[in-house]
């Protein structure tokens, strides 16, 4: 309780936003010694087991969860593929990205968004009509997962 009201809070706040930060390194060191401090292990031990334990998400997970319901929540402003062609294919139900060059603009919320609700398996996609199914749905996944990085997320 005491780790959710003071360290969560305030990790999550503005998360989309500088989650793929190079700072954000430093928070996730600190999120792990919070955890440690609670569970009682050593530093050396892995939190990996401890994080889907206490049904915590590590930041990049948190990242990924808050990236996605953002991409949920304002589905107006994306468009799929089936909306720019009508040929039969198996991503016509993913998000389209739009054509950019520069690192900037890809590294931003949309552009991500876009990026990593299309790695999402099939059966959770297909839930984003409902935000309270998708966000348990999605909340399961990335507890059984703990993903440390979005790199991690990606190549599963």
């Amino acid at each position: 309780m005491v780790y959710f009201s003071y360290f969560h809070s305030i990790m999550t706040y503005g998360i989309i936003f500088w989650g793929t930060s190079r700072h954000s390194n430093i928070i996730f060191r600190l999120q792990k010694r919070a955890i440690r401090i609670i569970a009682g292990i050593r530093s050396w031990d892995s939190c990996r087991e401890q994080f889907r334990m206490l049904k915590i998400l590590p930041l990049q997970s948190q990242y990924i969860l808050s990236l996605l319901l953002f991409v949920v929540d304002n589905r107006e402003h994306f468009r799929v593929n089936s909306e720019i062609h009508h040929i039969n294919t198996r991503y016509r139900s993913n998000l389209h990205p739009p054509i950019t060059h520069l690192s900037v603009h890809k590294k931003g919320a949309h552009y991500s968004g876009i990026k990593v609700f299309n790695s999402l398996p099939t059966h959770i996609k297909k839930l984003s009509h409902n935000r309270n199914h998708f966000k348990r749905a999605l909340k399961n996944f990335l507890y059984t997962h703990s993903f440390y990085s979005l790199n991690e997320y990606l190549n599963c």
